[in-house]
Order: structure tokens, then sequence, then C-alpha cells
């Protein structure tokens, strides 16, 4: 194992990272009422979320070759915690842990990328992302705002929870994310009260409602789900139907949208003892447009590439 000691501070916002066919030079990205701007141009941005852990480096080139054939420009994944630092101070970026590598896979194919760096990620994912030894730090309150733990997902969800340190820990992580300034926007997903002046508001679910697009400056639909996530109790595998998912996306573009996030667009394999929440299966998002082993997924797969090509 590759070991290496040091701090991390790790961020729970999505942080657009986009040097890619631009070659070396860094983008400019900002955004306004209307959409994203990279370098001056004005985007439509359909991206889908491939998490490197649940498949293996050798199949990364071939997903994401699929994945920009069927007209994605982004790829979305989350950077997992536990996974990298499994014992506290101690490093692990080899195999399918390799975040570089995989972020160069999708640089070579002249693709973005958003990274939800965490450190609390969801993703039905054992402890949400945290390492099991995080919670041996002293005084130590997950998800609030306390000195040995900051930053979030979703957090929308369970902040009244947290009453008065909730607001003050959605304004201090804003404003500490604001003051890493990287040259691209951040984005709070699902956090109704984000501080406007620092980030940028992202919606999720299956049909985005009117006043939850209208919220955001600028409209980004960060999870539409392309299918539940399956689990050992499930009786039937439930489907999504491609033209629902394309109703909804499509309908999301027509009300000020400009950035779409299919969760998943692959789900591939947890391996190990990796996967949490309910027994979820082996199997992550069997009905996403890419299957378990990277192949395509039809219609579904057919069908939204049609809808990007229209759109475009």
């Amino acid at each position: 194992m590759a070991t290496t000691t040091g701090g991390i501070l790790f961020l729970a916002l999505l942080s657009l990272l986009v040097p890619n066919a631009y070659g070396s030079s860094s983008p400019v990205v900002t955004y306004d009422s209307r959409s994203m701007i990279i370098n001056g141009s004005r985007e439509l941005l359909f991206s889908g979320s491939i998490h490197y852990p649940r498949s293996t480096p050798d199949m990364w080139p071939a997903i994401i070759r699929r994945a920009k054939e069927g007209g994605l420009n982004i790829i979305q994944t989350y950077v997992f915690w536990n996974l990298h630092e499994p014992n506290q101070g101690e490093w692990n970026f080899e195999g399918n842990r390799d975040l570089v590598r995989f972020i160069k896979c999708i640089w070579e194919q002249g693709l973005w990328v958003t990274l939800r760096i965490g450190p609390y990620i969801e993703a039905e994912w054992n402890m949400g992302g945290f390492p099991y030894w995080l919670r041996e730090v002293p005084d130590i309150i997950f998800r609030s705002d306390n000195a040995p733990f900051k930053i979030e997902n979703e957090y929308n969800n369970v902040q009244l929870a947290y009453r008065e340190r909730g607001i003050s820990y959605v304004k201090w992580a804003a404003n500490m994310a604001l003051s890493l300034y990287n040259g691209v926007p951040w984005i709070m997903c699902k956090q109704k009260d984000a501080p406007p002046q620092s980030s940028v508001h992202a919606t999720e679910g299956s049909v985005p409602t009117p006043s939850s697009v209208q919220m955001a400056l600028t409209s980004l639909l960060s999870g539409p789900r392309t299918g539940p996530h399956s689990t050992e109790s499930s009786a039937t595998p439930s489907q999504r139907a491609a033209e629902d998912i394309s109703f909804a996306v499509a309908r999301f573009f027509t009300r000020n949208g400009t950035l779409n996030n299919y969760y998943m667009y692959y789900g591939g394999s947890n391996f190990g003892r990796t996967s949490s929440s309910s027994f979820v299966t082996t199997r992550y998002y069997d009905e996403a447009p890419l299957d378990e082993y990277g192949l395509k997924r039809e219609p579904k797969f057919g069908h939204l590439r049609d809808l990007h090509r229209a759109l475009n």
C-alpha cells in the first residue's frame, strides 16, 4: 500500500474541475442567470455519475469512451475518503483508488470532471464515505458546526436537527470554499440557503419541480435517477423507462436548465464490503445506461444519446 502522512481538507461542495480539451491552460468557468460559461462560451452540460472504485482501472477507458458516445461532456464522481485513508494518516491511491489516473482517462476523451469531494458522500457506501477511525476523534459531532468536523452534502435534509449550528455550518462551508477559489464555481446540492455569492444551488430528484429549478441562479440538476439501486429484498427490479427520464431532462432544460447529471450513468460493482443502506446488492444501479460491465443498455443508452443530440 502506498502511504503518506499529513492532513487533507475535504470539501463536500461540488467543484467543477475542467482543464481538459483546452490542453494545459486553465479554462475560465463562470455563470449567470442563463447558463454556465466556459472560456466565454455558453455550454449545455450533460453529465453522468461514474464512481471510480466501482470498476477496475482497465475498464475506465472503455466506460468513459461509451459515456462520451452517449453524448456526455462531463463525468461526475465522489471522492471516497474511507478508501483513501482507511487508517488515520495512511493514504492509498493504488488500483481502483487511483483518482488521478481516472481523471486522466476522462481528460484523454476531452471531457470535463465534476468532483464531489466529501467527506460525507452518501452513495449507498459504508459510513457515507467516513473512515471508521473518525468516530474516535475527541469531541467530534458528525455533520455539525464543531471544530473537528466541517463541510457537507445534501445537508438541507437534516439541517433543522442542528438548529443554529446548522445555519452557521452552511455559511461557514460556503465562505470557506470561496476563500479557496480555484478558478471554477462551487455548487451546493440541495441547499436552499446556500450563500448566493459563494456557490450555485443545485437541485436533485427524478422529476424536478418548477420551484426547485427556479431557485437557482443558474439551474443545475445534480441527480435525476436512471433507476433505483437494488437491494437483497427487492422482489422484482423496478424499471424507469428511458422515455420518463428523457421527459424530465428535456423539461428541465426548457426551464432554464444548464447542467444535468444522471445518477448513475454507470453503476458498476460494490467490491468487498463497501455497500450500505439496507442490503444494497453488489451490482449497483443496474438500470443505468451502461450496465455493470460497461456495456450499453438499450433502449436507455440510445434514447438519451438522441435526446442530447436534439438539445445541442
